[in-house]
């Protein structure tokens, strides 16, 4: 797992940094030393778990070992925009994705497509999809 996959993501508490390792007692000062100087978990098993606090918050639990060996969690709080906006978005996301499966592109080529037209960068979404933009 690379620093980038957790782009996006907020430490919830700043009181959760330093972190210090109950182990060996190395201390990690921020949440990007955190990332950066531990592993992801061993055998393949994922290092991302999601939860629901009882107010509807969303938080993602990092599990990392830390140079010990041993692991260390912190949680941090969900990137996905919530509001009402936010939830219309991805419903738009998700139904453009829906119709470009429907055309038999792969997942993953039609989820890269969508991102770079939603970013203004370069893209074959329209190609892909056959159709013409209207100005």
């Amino acid at each position: 797992m690379d620093i980038q996959d957790f782009d996006g993501l907020r430490a919830l508490l700043d009181s959760t940094f330093p972190k210090t390792c109950r182990s060996c007692g190395y201390v990690y000062i921020s949440a990007e030393q955190f990332f950066i100087e531990t592993q992801d978990m061993p055998h393949g098993r994922s290092s991302l778990r999601s939860a629901i606090e009882d107010d509807g918050l969303i938080l993602v639990e990092v599990f990392r070992n830390c140079r010990c060996g041993s692991t260390l969690m912190d949680e941090f709080g969900c990137r996905r925009d919530q509001s009402e906006n936010g939830v219309k978005q991805r419903l738009a996301f998700e139904n453009m994705l829906r119709a470009m499966q429907a055309r038999n592109i792969s997942t993953d080529a039609a989820r890269m497509e969508i991102i770079k037209f939603l970013q203004g960068q370069p893209n074959t979404l329209v190609a892909m999809l056959n159709i013409e933009l209207r100005p």
